[in-house]
């Protein structure tokens, strides 16, 4: 009995809108991808990792009502201090930063 219990209490969890929300935000994603509205993750780290001292150390991926998507990147360099890069996800142009950003030479 406790096990079903406990398989309906995970299953009601899972189906919940809040969890879904994650599993759309990520298909809505890929499909962008698939359909070349966006770059890939893995390419604008790639230029990231070129362009700007320091180590990722989170990613974010934003949408304005699929309109427009911007992938944000915090950084951190051997300074210590955290940066912030925002990329347009379509062209990987940067649109804002936010920080002490250190370029690489």
């Amino acid at each position: 009995m406790r096990r079903h219990l406990l398989a309906a209490i995970l299953f009601g969890l899972l189906a919940s809108p809040a969890a879904r929300a994650g599993d759309d935000d990520h298909e809505r994603a890929r499909r962008a991808v698939e359909a070349g509205r966006i770059r890939p993750l893995v390419q604008l780290l790639a230029e990231i990792e070129r362009r700007f001292v320091g180590q990722v150390v989170e990613t974010e991926l934003d949408d304005d009502d699929d309109e427009r998507w911007t992938y944000e990147f915090k950084l951190l360099p051997p300074s210590g201090r955290m940066y912030k890069v925002e990329l347009d996800a379509a062209t990987g142009a940067v649109i804002g930063t936010k920080g002490p950003v250190q370029e690489r030479r």
